[in-house]
Order: structure tokens, then sequence, then C-alpha cells
């Protein structure tokens, strides 16, 4: 380096570059009220050699002390999975089957797997109806018995009145918008008696390309007279809503006035088949979806019933969609003989007449009596 000239670093506590003179002007620049001091360019000096670039040694590291009798421990990179036994891999899937199935997973993965090789390979039957027992069974009633149990609280009362077998008509009121209740009638039916109700649906539900399927499977069929006795001579449980559109259409200042019944086709088969008919009062449904308007023009124009207008819907968008947590009563009443009638009495419409009227009548007064009963809509 020859010549340079060296700077000593650091004040020692004295002002200035550590020399021990007078502070410099810079630092004087930096004092309050100072003027900073003009910048000077330095001239190089004739004697001042060319700096080298200086080149830093390598500096050996002191070795790491090793345990005598111990090898050095080495890692190595591997990959996020590579690594992961199997026996772990099966722990953890057995503890998530655990969590969500309870103790019991094994029995119930199964049964599940189980049910997908008979979906595959086709070995499931299917009626004439195109009622699939199964699906309506691990599917249907399992996603709806948690809304019913949890949501809807339903209280059910004389059961015992539907017949453990043989053919029987449950002939209900209708209510609350949308045919909700149908649903919760299957599956209450199911849960206490351990058969399967089968709705007699109206022709809307089977021109909807999705639900005409989910219906199909679920047990429904079409109503007319023709496939009802025929389910009833097959000893199926029908169930019937006579008031239709009219009943889950009615604005709410009407609930629980029940409409008019048709023209007493559920009594005429009934009457031809001689199977009991068994009258069921459904409270709660009412206060699901309070319909407080309805827009005609566009129900007509989409070729639908009605086009509902509730406190919630449309107002809130799909969060409207969301049912009231209303507290649900359904109440099966003593059936109804039709096997005492002369095997005629189908094609007498006074009496058809007087029957419809009967069973109507039970489902009213038992509505009343209910609604008396029932604390409040959600207890």
């Amino acid at each position: 380096m020859g010549d340079a000239e060296i700077i000593p670093i650091g004040t020692r506590g004295r002002p200035g570059r550590g020399t021990g003179k007078q502070p410099s002007s810079a630092a004087r620049s930096l004092a309050t009220g100072g003027k900073p001091a003009p910048l000077t360019a330095r001239k190089p000096t004739s004697d001042t050699a060319p700096q080298e670039p200086v080149t830093e040694e390598p500096t050996e590291t002191a070795p790491v002390d090793v345990e005598p009798g111990r090898a050095p421990v080495t890692t190595r990179d591997r990959g996020p999975l590579s690594g992961i036994p199997t026996s772990d891999w099966l722990s953890a899937f057995q503890h998530a089957a655990r969590e969500v199935f309870g103790e019991q997973w094994e029995p119930q993965l199964a049964r599940f797997l189980a049910f997908l090789r008979r979906r595959v390979t086709g070995d499931y039957q299917v009626d004439e109806y195109g009622f699939d027992q199964e699906i309506a069974q691990q599917f249907f009633m399992a996603a709806l018995r948690p809304i019913a149990e949890k949501w809807f609280r339903i209280e059910v009362r004389g059961a015992e009145n539907i017949p453990t077998d043989g053919g029987a008509l449950v002939v209900s009121n209708h209510s609350g918008t949308v045919p909700v209740d149908g649903l919760m009638t299957m599956v209450s039916i199911h849960d206490h008696t351990g058969r399967f109700l089968r709705p007699l649906g109206a022709d809307l539900v089977f021109k909807l390309p999705v639900v005409s399927t989910m219906a199909r499977k679920g047990g429904a069929t079409l109503a007319c007279n023709e496939d009802a006795e025929r389910m009833l001579r097959g000893g199926e449980l029908v169930g019937v809503w006579p008031e239709g559109f009219k009943g889950i259409g009615k604005p709410y200042s009407e609930r629980y006035k029940l409409q008019r019944f048709g023209r007493g086709g559920f009594v005429s088969a009934a009457l031809r088949t001689g199977v009991p008919i068994v009258p069921l009062a459904v409270v709660g449904a009412e206060e699901i979806y309070p319909l407080v308007g309805n827009i005609p023009s566009l129900a007509r124009l989409l070729g639908v019933p009605y086009i509902p207008i509730t406190p919630l819907f449309p107002l809130l968008g799909p969060l409207g969609l969301v049912p009231l947590p209303s507290k649900w009563l359904l109440e099966f009443g003593e059936p109804i003989r039709t096997d005492d009638f002369d095997a005629g009495a189908a094609d007498d419409p006074m009496l058809v007449f007087n029957v419809t009227d009967q069973v109507r009548e039970t489902i009213q007064q038992t509505l009343y009596s209910l609604l008396m009963k029932r604390q409040s809509v959600f207890r």
C-alpha cells in the first residue's frame, strides 16, 4: 500500500475522528444551528499508489467435537411423503374414521362398500313404479331424519293407528308453501312403523327433470286412481294430500283452514280396494314459509301454480329459502273402515261425498285440538 494515509476509526470518547484534535468541519455541520461545510474534492497525490483489491483468505472452521464411540449425525433432504411409514398412514386413517363415524366405523364402512358394489354391479331391485327401497332408506331417510328431529322437532301421536301390514290410505292436510310436510310425513311414518309411505304426487312433480327421478326412487307415483288402486291392492301404505296446490299455496291469513278435498277420488279408490283410511293432521308446516303474497303473472309465465312471497323471500335471497324452525305435531286418527260398504259403493257419488266430508271434518277438528295444545309456534 506504500505511503497510504491511515485514519483511525473511533473517537475514544473525544470529539473528532479519534485523533484527539478539534472536531472536523463535517462534524461541526451536524451540530444545531451549524452550517454544512462545503464538500471539496480531494486531489490525488503523485505519491499515492493505486489500491489493489483485497482478497479474503478462507478461515478454517474449528472441528466439531464428536463423542467417542458415537457416529456423527448427518441429514439429507427428502420428499414430504416419502419418509412417512405405512403404519402411520393407517393409524391416521383409523383415527379420522373413528372421529367421523364413531367406534363402529368398520361395520359402517363395510356396509358402504357393499352398497357401492351393488350399485356398480346392478344387484338391486326397483319396483314397477321406480321405487328403490335401498336408496330411500340409506339416502332419503338418512338425509331427512336430522331435519325432522333437530330442526322441526316433530312429535308424533297416534302412530299405533297405522296398520302394521296390508294396504291403507293416509289422508293429510297440505300446507307450507313448499311441500315439506309430505317429506316429513314419510320419514316420521318410517321411523315409527318401519313402513314406507308411497305418496301420490301432482303432474308438476314428474315434469321437473331432477325432482321427478328423485320422487320415483323415493316411492312417489302419479296421483291417479289406477296407480293408487294397484298400490293399495298390493298392500302398500299410500299417502294423499287432497287439497293439492290450493292447500300449500293459500295465504298465511287462512292457515289451518282446510280447502276443498277435490272430487273424492281417494275415497273411491279406498272403497274399491276395501282398505282403511287413516286421517292425519299436521300442525307446524304453515309457519315454515308464511305466504304473504304472490306474483300470478310470473307464475303463468313459468308454468307454475304460484310464485310465493314470504317475509324473508325474496328479500334475503337464498337465505330466505331456509324454513323457519316451527314446532311440528303429527296426529294420526282412528282408521275409517271401508270394507263394510257394498261392492258398488265407489260408484255412488253421494256416498263418496259423505265419506270425503267425514275425513275432512275429522282432520279439521284434530287441527283445532292440536293448536289449542301447542304452546307457541316454535315450542
